[in-house]
């Protein structure tokens, strides 16, 4: 165990240890987790548009599927980085840097947790989705994670296998990808950059201290978050609106996407004008509210749900 290990689960010795739901809770970020779950199952419905409590079991069994393969690439991910985990205030506290879990019995459940999902994936959907959710684990676990201390461009990458539960959940109930499945794709793709931005100018010193090669932590780069954030809020208006272009969504959808739209790029512009913590929190509320609602708004307008 390193040095940096060592600190941390000195200093984690004071609080109460966590049961066994506590710590696997904590290792598949039950948030993140939700978020995947809710994204793979409105792609799903949105495949079949059929309000039916049957299909909508589906759509939900299918999020399932996809929930169990990216937690096991959370716990994945959180075993590749416990070391600079150790090192950052915001990781230090997971379960694989204090000791509470080892890594092989993090390892084994995750490979449980992958394999259920895949399998279940081929059983009760198509190889296709199975293929997809693989691609995603693979991607997020052996390019994206790595990346991390090597190159910016992680965040890029790293966003691919971000917007891929929605894709996957669209391919298990259709059993292909239609154009509506790649303009969701696309959209929750956009949506993370400011996200992801204000986080990392949030955190710079902490992903500094790790060596995670993130925007705001690289030499002269002052201002090019905001400017990232701001591009890419910008980027997610067309995007969205692409179902309401090929006649799938309709004008409730569209006045609501560019409401959305307008509360995502106006704390986008406040953040490139300023890269503040006010600022950078302002547009991580911003993003942490838009994409529910943009997931609420495809459920509810009646052009979607084929009313």
């Amino acid at each position: 165990m390193s040095d940096a290990v060592q600190r941390a689960v000195g200093d984690a010795a004071g609080p109460a240890p966590r049961g066994p739901i506590a710590i696997w809770m904590e290792l598949l970020r039950m948030r993140v987790a939700t978020m995947v779950f809710l994204t793979a199952a409105l792609g799903g419905w949105l495949a079949t548009r059929d309000p039916g409590l049957a299909n909508l079991a589906r759509c939900a069994e299918a999020g399932l599927y996809v929930l169990l393969v990216t937690g096991c690439a959370s716990v994945l991910n959180q075993v590749v980085e416990r070391e600079t985990d150790a090192l950052m205030d915001r990781t230090r506290m997971r379960p694989l840097v204090t000791g509470e879990i080892g890594v092989v019995s993090a390892v084994a459940g995750a490979v449980l947790l992958g394999v259920l999902g895949t399998v279940g994936l081929v059983l009760s959907f198509n190889m296709l989705s199975a293929v997809l959710v693989l691609a995603t684990l693979v991607v997020y676990v052996c390019v994206y994670t790595p990346l991390k201390r090597v190159s910016t461009i992680n965040t890029v990458v790293g966003a691919v296998p971000g917007a891929a539960p929605v894709l996957i959940g669209y391919a298990a109930l259709a059993g292909e990808i239609g154009p509506l499945g790649w303009a969701l794709f696309g959209a929750i793709f956009a949506w993370q950059f400011p996200h992801f931005m204000a986080i990392a100018w949030m955190y710079r010193e902490d992903y500094a201290k790790a060596g995670h090669r993130m925007v705001p932590t690289e030499p002269g780069s002052e201002g090019m978050a905001g400017r990232y954030a701001m591009l890419y809020s910008l980027s997610i208006v067309p995007v969205t609106l692409m179902p309401a272009l090929s006649g799938m969504a309709g004008p409730i959808y569209v006045l609501g996407a560019l409401a959305l739209g307008a509360l995502y790029i106006v704390p986008s512009i406040q953040f490139a004008r300023e890269e503040s913590y006010s600022n950078a929190r302002r547009l991580l509320f911003a993003s942490i509210i838009y994409l529910p609602a943009l997931m609420a708004l495809l459920f509810v307008d009646p052009v979607m749900r084929g009313l």
